[in-house]
């Protein structure tokens, strides 16, 4: 059956086929019937005991068995094969009639598909809230946004995938919300086995991962396929139908392929980010730095040459007044704090060689002293009018301590400076594996003919099949092809035979 849809591709790409007869996208959702359940291509072929319709059964009661004490509930989400009423086989009324025949009250299971109005809804959710209804089943459309029924849910099931991200984001996001009693729940991802469920739910992976990406501004790319892509393309649905091995080598490298892009282009954004740190950010640090140093340096000796004087008092000048008395300076001091009509900087006077003005600071709530010298130095002051003239001191003599903190500081963005350029000359560590990687995804893409090149053809001029490598492999599907007529040919040849 699997094959058919091959052959039915192969048409249809060769253009044998009308678009209004089959396409892609009809031998699409047919691969994706065939994934479900084999009945809903051919509703006489027997019930596959081992198909994920009666896996997912068998789950589901045993979910149910384990959870009648606390009434557990259970959703099932299915696409494909609703309920339509008309007598045809139906994954929803196949599901229903083994769960019935397993023991399960026909009230506590339902379908999404019966509440049709939004009072009929609204009582149907609160039944699953309350346990009354214990196994619901419905599509993403009906049941995924706004199915506010999480109180007792412990598992979810995905009999198929859907084609966006956002589907299966909707579909957990009835069971991963606030409200949910159960600390612990469970999500199950069905899939058959030589199928295009695998790869359906690895195209879908990829598709959120580049969203992912683009949210976290850590994606490698800028484009990507349509999220919204709902037809595997000719090539696709050839190898899967073929049961070839590579497609899977392939999901795999793609996986492995992205995270190593990702990974190269955090490498590449440190490294834009250090580089522009060594060109700008670094020689500006160092240069303040190295200001900032001559004027402490500069200030120290001014500070030096104007010492306090021993048991005494220097003197100081206010407003042009100068004060020969500690105590009557401070005072002054603190009067040209109260006479400070706003905010702003106003010049006072000088002390020991340094200007000296007085101004606001309004984020600390506090006036201060500022010594005007190669540099600012700010200094708080309090309501001791002795005490503020210490505090001044302190501040000037502080200055060889201060001159080493800001020489081991320009010592450490030196430092910085070198590790730094040590780090931006080192290539990202695994570029050996993703250029490996990428090698041989290329290769099978080629392989599968995964990559639309168009076919050469028959005249070719000479120029250009000299042109041609003489290594060129055929694809695995046209080895396929060989493979399978010359399995034929000798059984054909022995069918002459008989008939002579």
């Amino acid at each position: 059956m699997v094959q058919s849809l091959s052959e039915r591709a192969g048409k249809i790409n060769a253009g044998m086929v009308d678009a209004s007869e089959d396409n892609m996208l009809c031998v699409t959702n047919d691969g994706r019937k065939i994934g479900l359940d084999q009945r809903l291509m051919n509703p006489l072929l027997p019930d596959d005991p081992n198909s994920k319709l009666n896996a997912c059964v068998r789950n589901v009661l045993h979910i149910w068995e384990e959870g009648k004490a606390d009434r557990l509930t259970q959703l099932l989400f299915c696409d494909l094969s609703t309920p339509k009423g008309d007598g045809q086989f139906n994954v929803y009324d196949d599901v229903k009639k083994k769960l019935l025949a397993a023991g399960v009250p026909e009230t506590e299971v339902a379908f999404i598909h019966t509440a049709d109005t939004e009072a009929k809804k609204k009582e149907l959710f609160s039944k699953v809230r309350t346990g009354q209804v214990r196994i619901l089943l419905g599509s993403t459309a009906k049941m995924g946004a706004g199915t506010n029924v999480q109180d007792r849910l412990v598992a979810v099931h995905h009999l198929d995938v859907g084609w966006k991200p956002s589907d299966m984001t909707q579909r957990n996001g009835r069971i991963i919300r606030q409200g949910n009693r159960n600390k612990t729940v469970q999500i199950y991802n069905y899939v058959t086995e030589g199928t295009f469920d695998a790869y359906l739910f690895q195209t879908l992976e990829n598709k959120q991962r580049f969203i992912g990406q683009i949210m976290t501004s850590k994606s490698p790319v800028r484009s990507c396929e349509d999220v919204d892509e709902q037809v595997l393309s000719y090539a696709e649905v050839k190898a899967l139908c073929a049961g070839n091995p590579l497609i899977k080598e392939k999901m795999n490298l793609d996986v492995e392929v992205a995270k190593l892009k990702v990974l190269k282009a955090d490498h590449q954004s440190q490294k834009y980010r250090l580089e522009d740190k060594l060109l700008k950010e670094f020689p500006a640090s160092i240069q303040r730095q190295k200001v900032e140093i001559s004027a402490l340096q500069q200030d120290a000796k001014v500070a030096e040459d104007n010492p306090q004087v021993k048991d005494g008092f220097c003197g100081m000048t206010v407003k042009g007044m100068h004060f020969e008395d500690k105590l009557a300076a401070g005072e002054r001091l603190l009067l040209a704090c109260k006479e400070m009509p706003t905010a702003e900087t106003v010049t006072l006077g000088n002390y020991r060689g340094f200007g000296l003005d007085l101004r606001f600071d309004t984020f600390r709530n506090e006036y201060q002293a500022v010594l005007r010298g190669a540099t600012s130095h700010f200094v708080p002051l309090g309501t001791d009018a002795r005490g503020n003239l210490t505090r001044l001191d302190n501040a000037l003599d502080s200055f060889p301590d201060r001159i080493a903190r800001a020489e081991n500081q320009l010592q450490t963005l030196y430092q910085q400076r070198d590790a730094a350029q040590v780090e931006v000359e080192k290539p990202f560590p695994k570029e050996a594996e993703l250029a490996e990687k990428s090698a041989r995804l290329a290769e099978l893409d080629t392989l599968l003919n995964m990559e639309s090149c168009p076919e050469p053809e028959q005249d070719t001029p000479e120029a250009e099949q000299d042109e041609q490598s003489e290594e060129h492999r055929p694809s695995v599907l046209a080895g396929l092809k060989v493979a399978a007529a010359e399995k034929s040919a000798p059984n054909k040849q022995h069918k002459k035979e008989a008939e002579r």
